[in-house]
């Protein structure tokens, strides 16, 4: 208290001052309507300002949680999709061959690989997420590979950029089929192999996924043609193409788990005994 008492008594003719300056300048601003106005006018635009900051700090605080109801409604969607016919067709999937077999989970990247030749990335949902071996993955874009191997809670996907990764595909305009592999050269670009000569192939076609398997349904996007040549043996084309995925920027993905997967196996098990 004491301190408090020597601090005013040294401060006495600034704080007489304020105390003097204060009580004019309120007396101004009531006694002048244009004062008056100026006055709330800035005091409008600081708080304005102040808050509007304070707002925008809270909406980005706020994305994570944005993110993922969006992605949630997303995931919804995509399975309707694919579990709904008569759909019109999309610019990457092609909902003819739905017919309410494939569930959606949504992940997240945990980890990314596109510079080596046997690419693997690490999702954020395992076997407690009821994932398993050979689950289609994919992203808003098309594919991006296929689920290799499970722990509880992550799993590892063979990426398309992946010397071995091998993946029935089609073209979009002719349904001619061949083999989606990657040459190990550019993180832009895959490989459709085995296609057939007499398939009128066109620089700019949609390459998608073929629906002849039990891990992705017919016509999930890959990417466009940009370039092709006949093999050595003459019968066949290996086609250049894009994709449509940046395999260097992937976040959320799309696991699809086909329901009906282990009755297809069983069956064409029993047909090869």
């Amino acid at each position: 208290m004491q301190q408090i008492i020597n601090f005013v008594i040294r401060n006495k003719t600034f704080l007489l001052f304020l105390l003097l300056f204060s009580i004019a300048f309120a007396l101004t601003i009531q006694s002048h309507s244009y004062h008056r106005s100026k006055f709330i006018n800035s005091a409008n635009f600081l708080t304005g300002g102040v808050y509007g900051t304070m707002n925008s700090v809270d909406q980005y605080f706020d994305l994570k949680t944005t993110n993922d109801i969006l992605s949630e409604e997303n995931r919804l969607l995509r399975e309707q999709l694919f579990n709904t016919a008569g759909i019109e067709d999309s610019t990457y999937i092609d909902s003819s061959y739905s017919k309410g077999l494939y569930r959606v989970t949504i992940a997240e990247l945990y980890k990314n690989s596109y510079s080596l030749s046997h690419n693997i990335l690490t999702l954020n949902k395992g076997k407690n997420d009821s994932i398993k071996q050979d689950f289609g993955v994919m992203t808003s874009n098309g594919i991006i590979g296929i689920i290799d191997n499970t722990s509880n809670n992550y799993s590892t996907v063979l990426s398309i950029l992946n010397v071995k990764s091998q993946i029935n595909a089609k073209i979009k305009t002719t349904n001619h089929i061949g083999s989606l592999t990657w040459d190990g050269k550019s993180p832009v670009y895959v490989q459709l192999e085995d296609v057939s000569q007499f398939a009128p192939v066109k620089v700019g076609d949609t390459i998608e996924t073929g629906g002849e398997s039990s891990i992705f349904p017919k016509g999930i996007g890959i990417g466009t043609i940009t370039s092709f040549e006949t093999d050595i043996s003459g019968d066949t084309y290996t086609i250049q193409v894009k994709l449509f995925n940046d395999m260097t920027n992937i976040g959320t993905v799309y696991i699809l788990e086909n329901l009906d997967r282990t009755e297809i196996q069983s069956l064409e098990n029993k047909s090869n005994e």
